[in-house]
């Protein structure tokens, strides 16, 4: 069975015009470097998809750029924002 490459999972499934620029940012600050992501934000990539976030952030690993981060610390905290914003997605918090 041939995998598909994330190159193709993206514009399969549109993955790039899903989420606005400054939501990439965050998510991608709070992936790559040190920060956190908004409940909007959260909001966009959730209705993004597990299947694109995954491949966005392989193909992203995959930038000679990001040579020298750890793909297992990557991997580990793509998978730990996506849980944090399911979560609180899923669990909306009552308006006051």
């Amino acid at each position: 069975m041939v995998t598909k490459g994330n190159d193709q999972i993206i514009k399969e499934n549109n993955c790039e015009s899903k989420m606005g620029l400054p939501c990439v940012l965050e998510a991608f600050t709070s992936i790559f470097n040190t920060g956190s992501i908004s409940n909007k934000c959260c909001g966009e990539l959730v209705v993004l998809g597990n299947v694109c976030h995954s491949a966005l952030v392989k193909r992203t690993l995959e930038n000679p750029l990001f040579k020298d981060l750890n793909p297992a610390t990557i991997i580990a905290k793509s998978i730990q924002t996506w849980n944090n914003c399911l979560a609180l997605i899923d669990s909306p918090s009552p308006s006051t």
